[in-house]
């Protein structure tokens, strides 16, 4: 595994600070990594060198401009950022021109992705018609305060979730399911029976909410890729 490309991007005086993997070869298409509340995690970034590997140019953006402390200091951030739904998406929105930006990027179709949190900010961007091809959301967040509007949504959307997550309660997945049908949303959902919250991170921890499923992280991580390949070949 190389060593990650850094890249520095700027938002409100914040500088911010992004991980770039690179493929060998000429890259199929950018992609936009969300991490979890806890920014940049190994198991994050080896979710982007597999994206490296599969022939996409990944970038692992950066919520804070620092390494929380702990999830008690990982929350006060993201509320900070999350003040208000307009300051939370210009921090996402900074992260998408920054990819953009990179060298080699510009012409190349643009896929976003998020973990936990990150499925959150995936999905806000993806709720506001952001100009690329597929958002994929995994463990993440469904709720929000600006709901798409009909007509909005044009990525291609794929959710994948743990049905026992108790982080995101079935109450919330059907409100997100009626809010994408009301956008008109071209959007898929796959639910996991008996899998937790944080599914595709392998590292052990204390927060009883969260659990690894390696059949969950599987299948969830493939089903990503057969998306890819559908609407790049489009």
């Amino acid at each position: 595994m190389s060593a990650f490309e850094p890249v520095t991007y700027e938002d409100a005086g914040t500088s911010l600070n992004g991980h770039v993997a690179r493929p060998e070869g000429q890259p199929r298409a950018a992609v936009l990594v969300f991490p979890t509340i806890m920014n940049p995690t190994p198991a994050v970034e080896a979710k982007a060198w597999e994206l490296a590997e599969a022939g996409y140019l990944a970038m692992i953006a950066d919520f804070y401009g620092k390494t929380p402390s702990s999830f008690d200091d990982a929350r006060v951030c993201a509320s900070e950022i999350r003040e208000t739904p307009e300051q939370y998406r210009q921090r996402l929105r900074v992260s998408l021109r920054a990819l953009v930006s990179l060298k080699g990027a510009s012409e190349l179709p643009v896929l976003i992705i998020g973990f936990c949190m990150g499925g959150q900010a995936a999905l806000e961007l993806a709720r506001e018609g952001a100009p690329v091809e597929a958002v994929v959301s995994f463990h993440g967040l469904l709720n929000t305060d600006m709901p798409a509007e009909p007509g909005r949504v044009s990525a291609r959307i794929l959710v994948c979730h743990g049905d026992a997550d108790p982080m995101v309660p079935r109450q919330q997945v059907l409100k997100f399911w009626e809010e994408m049908d009301h956008a008109g949303a071209d959007w898929h959902f796959h639910s996991y029976a008996g899998v937790k919250h944080g599914f595709t991170n392998p590292a052990p921890n204390d927060n009883p909410a969260t659990d690894y499923d390696a059949s969950a992280d599987r299948q969830s991580w493939a089903a990503m890729l057969s998306l890819f390949d559908e609407v790049l070949e489009d």
